[in-house]
């Protein structure tokens, strides 16, 4: 039995029906979902990271590049570990930039995308050479290529040194993506809370596209670190 064989094993086997149909209804057009949840899969991406991380990445790699649907050979939590797996493994720079360009051109969903993006706070440690990896994945083409480079900045990224940087990447994205819009008007959200006096001039510029501005805001407005002052404020800068 293969390492990849055992391992699904053991998802089939922490698999529950019940949270399979919870979580079926939060990823529209996900399949291929057994129902593992999140902490279960953190535990077994550390234990797979310790074991022998290199040889599980290599046989994810392999079946992602199939010459079939990716989603019919492949469970959610499968793709799960193996993002989780790479922010685990001790690995230099080159090794896991390598892993996550293979990993983020098959990310299909937010789950994924988001659970590994708040596991990879390696970035933090490297910070100028992880900014520009992930600001050239913000600038990409791909819905979720976006989203990957939009929310590992709002999970390592959102302080002074870079507030200018993020608005310039914000600025410049026109996908018109759903799930790219949204990671946008949250990172700028995070931002408000960090830094209300700059995120209200950028705001005031309105730079960014009508729905993705508004929801911006919103989402501003929904934060409790936001003071009821500054939501009084933005809310003025909606767009009709």
């Amino acid at each position: 039995m293969t390492m990849k064989d055992q391992i699904r094993k053991q998802l089939e086997e922490a698999a529950e029906a019940e949270y399979r149909e919870f979580s079926a209804k939060l990823l529209p057009g996900v399949t291929n979902i057994l129902g593992v949840r999140l902490p279960k899969l953190r535990k077994m991406a550390k234990q797979i990271a310790k074991q022998d991380a290199q040889e599980f990445l290599e046989q994810m790699h392999q079946i992602c590049n199939q010459n079939v649907c990716v989603t019919e050979s492949i469970y959610f939590e499968e793709k799960m570990l193996y993002g989780l797996v790479i922010g685990y493994a001790n690995m230099d720079f080159d090794g896991r930039q390598t892993w996550l360009d293979r990993l983020v051109p098959v990310m299909d969903n937010w789950s994924v995308c988001d659970s590994c993006c708040v596991t990879y706070k390696w970035m933090r440690m490297q910070p100028d050479d992880w900014w520009e990896y992930v600001r050239r994945w913000a600038l990409s083409d791909t819905e979720f290529g976006i989203r990957f480079g939009l929310v590992s900045m709002l999970d390592h990224f959102v302080d002074q040194a870079y507030l200018e940087q993020i608005f310039a990447v914000c600025s410049q994205i026109c996908h018109q993506g759903y799930y790219v819009k949204m990671a946008q008007a949250w990172l700028i959200s995070m931002c408000f809370a960090e830094f209300p006096q700059q995120t209200y001039l950028f705001l005031q510029e309105g730079r960014m596209e009508d729905f993705t501005h508004n929801k911006s805001i919103q989402k501003t407005c929904e934060s409790y670190r936001v003071t009821n002052e500054w939501k009084e404020k933005i809310r003025r800068l909606r767009k009709s």
